[in-house]
């Protein structure tokens, strides 16, 4: 091998070194970007491509988040790992859509070693009485074409309260197969002492859900 070709790797990763440090891509690949698979459709800001039907919710892309005040000092975040739900949707008439959502309680996680089974437990949610925390919707009301709230019955440990969410489309679509789907944001508030949780929990703890919901066949 002659001492240039030797010396060709050792070229080549300089160039590409620095392509990437100073944002020259003319040297840089110009491949188009990789097609999706058949049957396959990314999603788009526009409710409408979410058809009517009868929808449930896919608890492998589900994120249920309660934020709790840390005694003032931050805000600890524990997530819910199963869930299940269903949506009876219709764009042209979303003031009649139900929804209908229950988390196990008793799939708390936390970063903090050994404190989920404490949050299950009976200090907090008393998981083995009451293993479910549950939403069901009394009214849906549009603010803009991608916003709005949805009115219900939030329940926990036997105790059930009035609760508004507020909702963002984070996208909506053709989905897999033939099988649309929609994906939101909602967001609400509880007063942790209205559902019998411990004294020091004295802010309002946030619940953050971000859920897609799939069309059944």
């Amino acid at each position: 091998m002659s001492a240039a070709a030797s010396r060709m790797p050792a070229v080549v990763l300089g160039l590409a070194l620095s392509c990437a440090l100073t944002g020259d891509v003319s040297a840089q690949s110009t491949s188009p970007p990789m097609a999706l698979p058949e049957g396959v459709f990314a999603a788009e800001r526009d409710i409408r491509l979410a058809t009517a039907g009868s929808y449930a919710l896919d608890g492998q892309h589900a994120s249920i988040l309660a934020r709790v005040s840390h005694l003032g000092y931050s805000w600890s975040v524990f997530r819910f790992d199963r869930v299940q739900g269903s949506l009876a949707w219709d764009p042209a008439a979303i003031t009649q859509s139900k929804l209908s959502v229950a988390v196990e309680t008793g799939s708390v996680t936390t970063n903090v070693p050994g404190f989920a089974a404490d949050i299950a437990g009976d200090k907090f949610l008393k998981a083995g009485a009451f293993p479910q925390a549950t939403f069901v919707s009394t009214a849906f009301r549009p603010d803009d074409a991608t916003h709005g709230k949805v009115d219900g019955q939030f329940t926990l440990m036997g105790r059930t309260r009035p609760l508004t969410f507020d909702v963002a489309l984070v996208g909506a679509g053709k989905g897999f197969m033939g099988r649309p789907r929609l994906g939101v944001q909602a967001r609400a508030r509880i007063n942790p002492q209205e559902f019998g949780l411990p004294p020091l929990m004295t802010e309002p703890i946030e619940l953050v859900l971000d859920v897609e919901f799939e069309r059944a066949p």
